[in-house]
Formats: structure tokens, C-alpha cells, sequence
């Protein structure tokens, strides 16, 4: 486990605390990727299928593009003013709190892009990291991520650096999370600093509170 924290560390880039959207707007069209601006930010092209600080484009179409945001579909056109999804996106708690097993690990159930997953905290592990076999079972697009070479019992194998649209542990909400899918077999999701970073971490025993930044 140590080896693969040390190489998640060195080969993946953690992603910086990811804003909570309040409005989404389309400046224009690249191909078939939309050109968002959430929260004011800067203009970035978003293809099909991908998503920008928990905004999903579903698909495109001339000026238009139709996307998804915390389950509410809102269309796109070029030229229009924002859309107000705010309320959307602040849907959840600010705070949760986990308890320890009698080994001392914070195991808890929580979801992937709305897909139920077990989590294990790991604050030794620099981003989310998964097995194959559980990205697959989510249909997550991983070989599209960009490959990055990790350490396993039998020798150096090629893991995919990606990023998860939506992170949920409890009603606590992340969006845009960076993770890492392994070869290796793992028993749980490891819940690492790309989510965890977004959180004051506090501990009272064998609690532990996650409170938002």
C-alpha cells in the first residue's frame, strides 16, 4: 500500500478545491464540445459524456448543448444568459461524521457519479483510488484517463489517472475529484486527499468529522 501511495504521489497531480457552481453559461462551440463558463470562470471546452465542476454535457448540437446538473437537465444556448443552477448544486450537507472499526479503519458507504461504492479514508493516498474491476462495475471511462505506470506484486503495470464527475460520502458532496484506477484488486475505495482536502478533518475517538472547507 505504501508503493502505491508513493507512486500515486508522484505520477498524479491533485486537483485544486473545486468551486460549487452557481451559474452555467455557453460562449460557443469547439467541434462537438461545449464551451462552458461555470461560476464566472474561465471558458472551457466540455465533450459529451464529460463533466466541469459538476456540470455533465449530455450532448450538443449546433448552439445548443443540453447538460445535467445534481439531476437537473438544463439546455444551453450560445448567447443566453447564465442559467441559475445553484440551488441544484448546493444540494447536500456541509459536514458528515464516520466511525472508526474495531481495526481502527474508517470504512463508509458513499457513491461514484451516483453509483454506490464502499470507501475506506485514507489520508495516506494522494487522490481516490479504485481496482479495475470496480471501475468497470461503475462504467467508468478510465481508459480514456491519462495512463500512468504503478507497482504491483507482480511487477510495474499501467493504472489510469482520471477524474470523477461526483464524489458523495454520506449527503456530502465533491465534485470534479481526482483518482487513479489500479490494476490491483482492492478491497474498498480509498477515500484519499483529492476528496479529503476539501475538508477540515477532525477527530474524537474513534469519530471522525469531515466539515467543508
Amino acid at each position: 500500500m505504501r508503493l502505491l501511495h508513493a507512486l500515486l504521489a508522484a505520477t498524479v497531480v491533485t486537483a485544486s478545491l473545486s468551486a460549487v457552481a452557481q451559474s452555467v453559461s455557453l460562449q460557443g462551440m469547439l467541434g462537438n464540445k461545449a464551451l462552458l463558463i461555470v461560476n464566472g470562470g474561465a471558458p472551457r471546452a466540455v465533450a459529451p459524456g464529460d463533466t466541469l465542476q459538476g456540470v455533465k454535457v449530455l450532448s450538443t448540437n449546433g448552439d445548443q448543448a443540453v447538460v445535467m446538473v445534481d439531476g437537473q437537465r438544463v439546455t444551453l444556448r450560445v448567447g443566453e444568459s447564465p442559467a441559475s443552477v445553484g440551488g441544484a448544486m448546493r444540494s447536500g450537507a456541509d459536514r458528515v461524521s464516520l466511525t472508526a472499526d474495531a481495526a481502527g479503519h474508517f470504512f463508509t458507504a458513499g457513491s461514484i457519479d451516483n453509483r454506490p461504492v464502499q470507501f475506506m479514508v485514507d489520508t495516506g493516498a494522494t487522490v481516490v483510488a479504485l481496482g479495475q474491476a470496480e471501475a468497470d462495475r461503475l462504467g467508468l471511462n478510465y481508459r480514456s484517463g491519462r495512463p500512468v505506470r504503478m507497482g504491483t506484486a507482480n511487477g510495474v503495470a499501467t493504472g489510469w489517472a482520471i477524474k470523477l464527475g461526483q464524489v458523495r460520502v454520506g449527503d456530502v458532496i465533491a465534485y470534479d475529484v481526482d483518482a487513479v484506477v489500479t490494476p490491483m484488486g482492492m478491497p474498498a475505495v480509498l477515500l484519499g486527499n483529492s476528496f479529503l482536502k476539501r475538508f477540515n478533518m477532525r477527530r474524537d475517538g474513534d469519530v471522525m468529522t469531515l466539515v467543508r472547507r
